[in-house]
């Protein structure tokens, strides 16, 4: 996906301004490096990019997440359709919210461990015109989201980086937005306080974690997850493949049954259900959709098992963070498989 060396992508010259005033130097010239806040940056590709170890854990999760966002054929069609109709429901309509612009009339946005820039195309792509993107990811993912930029005609700006040492001054940028990201680091609490640092005053911080599920899934999800942690991605891929036509099989018979009462011991609700959704919320997880292909099915399988770090958290955590953080909540969302918030930072 990345470009050779004679034609390697350069940011539009209003991003590489606006961003060259964010991080207080001018941008070096490719194959050039620049001093950040403590952080070496040196210019690839057109991106800037941060130099410096990550730990295995984190390693790994990067490694994972950049095989599978290179595969675009496995998102770019229904899943795309499903995630902007998902994210629309979590967050709202935030393109037309009247916060959007409340503290700049050109807003930074911070994209946030941005992967290939799927969920903030999805979300904020008619009014990317009017804002200033910055997409951050600590994985090559970055070079594909700065390509669906590109094609698009959008303007942006790019960089690959740690979350947790992003090397931006704080109180920077007036929108935080990371979209299953937080729980992909070694630790949450501390990613939240880390993208909490640069944002504004009055800014908007938001973001999507994992919640717990029921003592047998949560089992069967760590499980899996260690068994894959010995394999390539491409290994893990293939491995994923048989779980992916269970669950396919599981949907395809659409059959549903009555759970007559709750189960306490394994946090089963009582109630009609789908046999499929069933297994998926209290067994493991077999992703099922009649719109989508085996191939797309076995990518969103993919991306829960395989990064190391996949961390499930409480809706009571989240909040004792986001009041620790001074973030204000002003929208939650829960759902059986996260919990969705938009904060403004007090």
């Amino acid at each position: 996906m990345s470009p050779t060396a004679s034609e390697t992508w350069r940011a539009p010259p209003e991003a590489r301004a606006w961003l060259a005033e964010l991080l207080g130097v001018p941008l070096p010239e490719e194959g050039g490096s620049v001093d950040v806040q403590g952080c070496r940056l040196t210019m690839r590709e057109g991106i800037l990019r941060a130099g410096g170890a990550v730990s295995s854990a984190q390693a790994q999760t990067r490694d994972a997440f950049a095989f599978k966002w290179v595969k675009r054929e496995t998102f770019e069609g229904a899943p795309l359709r499903f995630l902007t109709d998902w994210l629309r429901e979590k967050y709202g309509d935030v393109a037309a919210a009247p916060w959007l612009f409340a503290t700049s009339s050109r807003p930074i946005l911070l994209d946030a461990g941005c992967g290939a820039a799927a969920s903030a195309l999805a979300l904020f792509e008619p009014v990317l015109h009017r804002v200033r993107y910055l997409g951050v990811d600590v994985s090559a993912a970055v070079d594909v989201a700065r390509s669906r930029f590109a094609e698009r005609g959008l303007s942006g700006a790019f960089m690959q980086a740690d979350l947790m040492r992003l090397p931006l001054p704080a109180q920077a940028v007036d929108l935080v937005f990371a979209e299953g990201v937080l729980h992909h680091t070694d630790d949450t609490r501390a990613a939240m306080a880390a993208l909490a640092r640069p944002l504004k005053p009055g800014g908007r911080f938001l973001f999507y974690v994992y919640r717990k599920k029921g003592p047998v899934r949560e089992f069967t999800d760590d499980y899996i997850r260690a068994k894959l942690q010995t394999m390539t991605p491409a290994q893990g891929w293939q491995a994923m493949m048989p779980l992916t036509k269970l669950g396919r099989a599981l949907g395809e018979l659409d059959i549903d049954i009555d759970v007559p009462e709750r189960i306490e011991l394994l946090d089963i609700p009582a109630g009609r259900i789908k046999l499929q959704r069933l297994f998926y919320w209290h067994v493991l997880k077999a992703f099922y959709r009649p719109d989508f292909s085996l191939e797309e099915m076995n990518h969103i399988n993919f991306d829960w098992f395989a990064p190391k770090n996949a961390h499930r958290h409480t809706p009571d955590e989240v909040r004792a963070w986001c009041d620790e953080l001074a973030l204000e909540v002003e929208r939650e969302r829960i759902e059986e498989a996260g919990i969705a918030v938009i904060a403004r930072k007090r």
